[in-house]
């Protein structure tokens, strides 16, 4: 089963959850606040790593969180 990150349309909650396809495309999933379920899809940034050889052939594309400069 997916998660999805939703938002109450009636509240302003936002939570992630994870359900099945067929419970958010029947709108059985519910907001833990309210109980409403008039949701809508919260989109955040995705992140992604790209394997190579060395971290002198790319830079870490997360380097300012970890530190690190290169992704392991």
């Amino acid at each position: 089963m997916p998660f999805y990150d939703l938002s109450c349309k009636k509240c302003g909650e936002t939570f992630n959850i994870k359900a099945s396809i067929a419970q958010r495309e029947n709108r059985e999933i519910l907001c833990p606040s309210c109980g409403c379920n008039d949701l809508e899809a919260v989109f955040k940034t995705v992140n992604y790593v790209v394997k190579s050889k060395g971290c002198e052939a790319v830079s870490c594309p997360q380097a300012h969180r970890c530190g690190a400069g290169c992704c392991h």
